[in-house]
């Protein structure tokens, strides 16, 4: 499947709930500090919602601090340099997810995919076959 280099998808929780996270993924989330907590929760949701949707992406990985570090505002995390990978090749995405005060669920989430991470660059962005 070929995608062009400015492919780019929108989703928003007015649209889509969010997706119920497994129980022993959400168990092991209490051992970490909430600002991770909010990351992972947060990368697991731009999994399920880029694979959900109506894109033809299966990601099964996700990163939101790939390119940039995201932004921390509390129980939202705002993000311009993730990546996911999907069939073998890394995307970017852009997000903006809202959790609940304890970092366990999203409440909403918003993203947009960008383009295609040449190989050539997964090495600089710690990025994986």
């Amino acid at each position: 499947m070929k995608i062009p280099a400015l492919t780019c998808l929108f989703a928003t929780a007015a649209l889509t709930p969010a997706l119920a996270a497994d129980p022993r993924f959400i168990a092991s989330l209490k051992h970490l500090d909430p600002q991770v907590r909010l990351e992972q929760i947060c990368d697991y949701e731009a999994m399920n919602r880029i694979g959900h949707g109506n894109s033809g992406f299966s990601p099964d990985r996700a990163k939101s601090d790939v390119m940039s570090a995201p932004r921390h505002l509390g129980d939202l995390l705002v993000g311009t340099g993730g990546a996911f990978r999907s069939a073998g090749n890394w995307y970017r995405f852009s997000f903006k997810c809202q959790a609940s005060p304890d970092h366990l669920k999203v409440l909403s989430f918003e993203y947009q995919v960008g383009s295609i991470i040449p190989e050539s660059k997964w090495n600089s962005y710690g990025l994986w076959r």
